[in-house]
């Protein structure tokens, strides 16, 4: 079992966070202490950031903000383009330090990156970089939803091209009027080299402990 998983996504806004909480929870049931990372968060509502208070919530172990979510920005863009609107240039170092922080007080940490896997983070450096810098294997949450069989197939292949490991993927209902959703799910488990960890059905507001009885850890 590996101490930690970076959770990417095709897309931004299919449920990234949704599925790093419940991830916490299936581990924490385990009887694991766990902690939730957000190293980049861009968007801010009435000022918080509602991934990182997600993540908070979940995580059973006492870390600070700073360590669990080094960069925040207020504006809803590339966190590259967020940075620099605000002066600032994203250090890939700084998540590093921040994240090794966390693993000294966690049995596993749960990462979820920002927006789809190659999403630019400063001039020179994007997801990938980041995920290869903290050394983690990859889950992947599939947003069920029109063009995410394409979406899906290039982000694994990107991931496996960087020469990371993808133990497993998610499909998240985004859309309830997809049509032929079964069919969309048994296309990519045929063509997904890595196991199904779980469907999660459509919902308006996220029901993480519901999630996580729906995702199988045992196949990670």
């Amino acid at each position: 079992m590996a101490t930690g998983f970076f959770v990417t996504g095709t897309d931004t806004g299919i449920g990234k966070t949704t599925v790093s909480c419940a991830l916490l929870h299936a581990f924490a049931a385990q009887g694991k202490k766990v902690a939730g990372m957000k190293p980049i968060v861009a968007g801010s509502e009435n000022g918080q950031w509602l991934d990182v208070e997600q993540l908070l919530t979940a995580s059973n172990v006492n870390v600070t903000r700073q360590q669990m979510n080094p960069y925040a920005f207020d504006l809803p863009i590339s966190p590259h383009l967020a940075a620099r609107q605000s002066g600032t240039e994203i250090d890939l170092l700084v998540i590093h330090h921040a994240y090794q922080q966390l693993s000294a007080i966690a049995d596993l940490v749960i990462v979820e990156g920002a927006g789809g896997f190659l999403v630019p983070i400063n001039e020179r450096q994007n997801g990938a970089d980041l995920v290869k810098m903290l050394n983690l294997p990859v889950i992947l949450v599939v947003g069920m939803r029109l063009g995410c069989l394409n979406h899906a197939l290039l982000t694994a292949q990107a991931i496996q091209a960087v020469g990371l490991t993808l133990p497993g993927w998610v499909a998240n209902c985004v859309d309830p009027q997809m049509s032929v959703v079964a069919e969309n799910i048994a296309t990519l488990e045929q063509r997904l080299d890595c196991p199904l960890l779980g469907t999660l059905p459509f919902r308006r507001e996220a029901d993480i402990q519901q999630s996580a009885g729906l995702l199988d850890i045992s196949k990670l």
